[in-house]
């Protein structure tokens, strides 16, 4: 009989069990009301089946619903699970690939035999999901040998499966999961312990797109059904709900209602952007301006196209050239034809960043000691060739700009400068009406600079975040392993939205590679050269990113001083023209944003009109105002109307639309 194995619950209590035993016989032992919530375990940190033995001491950590990470990623698993049995139930001949789950669901990859799945097959298919799950079937894990796996699929005309398990690395031990005894997959895990474990109402298949097999363009073309599940209906329904509202909210559809911006394929990727869209832009930008200059940065402006060596001594070149646009010397040949490319062209490139650029500011003439922090600032417009498929109206373009800074400073101002920092991001979201939460992105595997240097910026980072404050629960504080950029740790801020999203927008990096590559340097007090430190920040991010969050933040309904629009002067009668001209003239000149609405129209339709074009402020003058010199406000979103002095009018929309930083 082999020994027993010594198995260590959380609160420290040790288990003497046979060799084999699994966590759900555990659990069974430890009460009944455990073995009925516990659905799958934690061996060694490592998730697990809860029918899985335990073939070692370990330490052992049950997991039950009430463990919601865990529990939606494994119900989320068997979802995609259940998706691709129903399909092969109800497509014979059709191929199965991937299916992985996702941050609110899960989706498969097929190939089927005779036509492309279209969203009009998802009820039927939901249906025999739900039967699935309603039979209870039983999942159990096996270790297959290779060849016989790859011999099953060959059999069962699985070419993608196949083909995957063939190139999974030797010795890798390759596993397949039984749903009851007639359908497998090929799964690391783990799963639940049976397809009764899913709530059957508690999933919704969502759409249907085409994918390319392995995400290579020159392969098959697949067809992917996307679906999201929870772990119950009233998640699945407070999901559905926030969807519905993201809707309303898309900044795309509300930037087109509002007139605001416009993207089209001659330019894919970048924005045209309209009057009263570049109005709320314009005002960002003079609120940053506001914002950096109180805190001691100096704006530069440095050029967009910068020769390729560059980019090559900067590393960028390296491992981000695939991004960047370049650019050859041409050869014209006078004849109006297309210009040649000259066979010695020195190519130069559009710049993705604005860094290198903002140490060539920095190198020029010498810096001393005394004249650290250097804090460059720049709205930097910036160039990144990203993939067709990942533009995303105005969140994700190709043409960007940044409020960009780098900070030069000494060793021994590193912690202070990015105190400094946190202090004026959470005064900037605060004046946004955002919450957020900080994580530190820790060193990737490939990276530059040595490890000496990245736990001192590791450090420095997390020392000027405890000193800030925000290293707390109540901050979301994380730190996220292997996820900083190849120069840099990176502290992170990410938003929280109106509808419970998360956007990741402000950024600051800790890097001592990039002025040892450019060679920037300082005389120190010693009279040697030193290596500054260069804190690379952002707080919006991108304009363009950061204006698309806030319309759908405010679906489109601006604060009045972000407002294109900020109040419109409607008539009721021909005879108040003049005097509504006079009142748009004093807004004006008291600094509003402001437009008549002389039309002929009765006035109810102009009301409604206005409100639906999210105005803030609506003022309805007639023949009585005009002789009494008063004006009817009415401001969006209340139904009461003031009449006030045209003096006192002036006064209240002025300070509506003061920034809330000059308040």
């Amino acid at each position: 009989m082999s020994a027993p194995v010594r198995i260590t619950l959380p609160d420290g209590a040790v288990r003497e069990v046979a060799r084999g035993t699994t966590p759900a016989e555990i659990a069974a032992a430890i009460g009944p009301g455990l073995a009925k919530a516990a659905i799958a375990a934690r061996v060694d940190g490592e998730l697990r089946d809860i029918n899985r033995p335990l073939e070692a001491d370990a330490q052992l950590a049950l997991v039950t619903a009430k463990d919601e990470a865990d529990a939606l990623e494994l119900a989320r698993h068997d979802y995609a699970h259940v998706l691709a049995e129903a399909v092969q139930q109800l497509f014979p001949g059709t191929q199965i690939t991937f299916g992985p789950s996702t941050d609110d669901g899960f989706y498969y990859d097929f190939a089927p035999k005779d036509r492309p799945f279209t969203e009009e097959d998802l009820p039927a298919i939901e249906e025999a999901m739900r039967a699935i799950i309603r039979a209870d079937k039983p999942l159990r894990r096996e270790v297959w040998p290779r060849e016989q796996l790859i011999s099953r699929w060959r059999q069962q005309g699985e070419t993608f499966k196949a083909e995957w398990a063939a190139e999974l690395p030797e010795g890798e031990e390759l596993t397949v999961y039984w749903s009851g005894e007639d359908w497998l997959d090929m799964c690391r895990g783990p799963h639940l312990a049976s397809t009764g474990k899913l709530d059957a109402q508690a999933f919704k298949l969502t759409r249907v797109s085409g994918a390319y097999w392995r995400g290579d363009q020159n392969n098959a073309m697949l067809s992917r059904i996307y679906g999201t599940g929870w772990l119950n209906k009233k998640q699945l329904d407070a999901h559905l709900t926030r969807l519905e509202e993201a809707a309303k909210r898309d900044h795309r559809k509300l930037g087109q209602e509002m007139d605001l911006f416009h993207l089209q394929a001659e330019a894919q990727g970048s924005v045209f952007w309209h009057p009263k869209g570049y109005a709320i832009y314009r005002a960002l930008e003079d609120y940053m301006r506001r914002a950096i200059k109180g805190a001691g940065y100096q704006e530069i402006k440095t050029p967009q196209l910068m020769d390729v060596r560059q980019w090559e001594r900067s590393g960028h070149w390296g491992k981000y050239a695939e991004n960047m646009f370049a650019v050859p010397d041409i050869v014209p040949d006078g004849e109006g034809t297309a210009p040649k490319v000259a066979a010695d062209a020195d190519w130069m490139a559009l710049k993705p960043m604005n860094c290198p650029a903002h140490i060539m500011v920095f190198r020029q003439g010498i810096k001393s000691y005394r004249d650290l922090p250097l804090r460059f600032y720049e709205n930097g417009c910036c160039h990144r060739n990203e993939a067709h498929g990942a533009l995303h109206g105005i969140m994700r373009v190709r043409q960007f700009t940044q409020d960009d800074a780098h900070i030069f400073c000494r060793d021994d101002q590193v912690v202070d400068e990015v105190r400094a920092f946190c202090q004026l991001i959470d005064r900037i979201y605060g004046d946004f009406g955002f919450k957020y939460s900080v994580k530190l992105a820790l060193r990737p595997e490939k990276r530059f600079g040595s490890d000496a240097d990245w736990d001192k910026a590791e450090g420095e980072l997390r020392d000027a975040v405890v000193k800030a404050g925000l290293a707390t629960e109540d901050y979301g504080w994380e730190e996220l392993p292997g996820e900083g950029a190849f120069y840099a740790p990176k502290l992170e801020w990410h938003l929280t939205d109106a509808i419970g999203r998360t956007w990741q927008v402000g950024t600051l990096q800790a890097d001592r590679v990039l002025p040892e590559r450019l060679d920037a340097s300082y005389v120190g007090e010693d009279g040697a050269r030193h290596r500054p430190v260069m804190l690379h920040r952002a707080i919006f991010g991108t304009y363009e990113r950061f204006m698309g969050i806030l319309i759908e933040e405010y679906a489109g309904k601006f604060p009045t001083w972000l407002a294109p629009v900020q109040a419109v002067v409607a008539t009721i009668v021909s005879e108040a023209d003049d005097y509504a001209r006079q009142v748009a003239a004093a807004l004006a000149a008291a600094g509003l944003r402001v437009e008549t609405d002389l039309r002929n129209e009765k006035i109810n339709y102009k009301v409604r009109e206005h409100s639906l074009a999210k105005v803030p402020a609506l003022l309805v003058v007639g023949k009585r105002e005009a002789e009494e010199g008063t004006v009817a406000l009415r401001m969006l979103g209340q139904e009461r109307q003031e009449v006030l002095s045209l003096d006192t009018l002036v006064a209240r929309l002025k300070d509506e639309a003061t920034p809330p930083d000059l308040r």
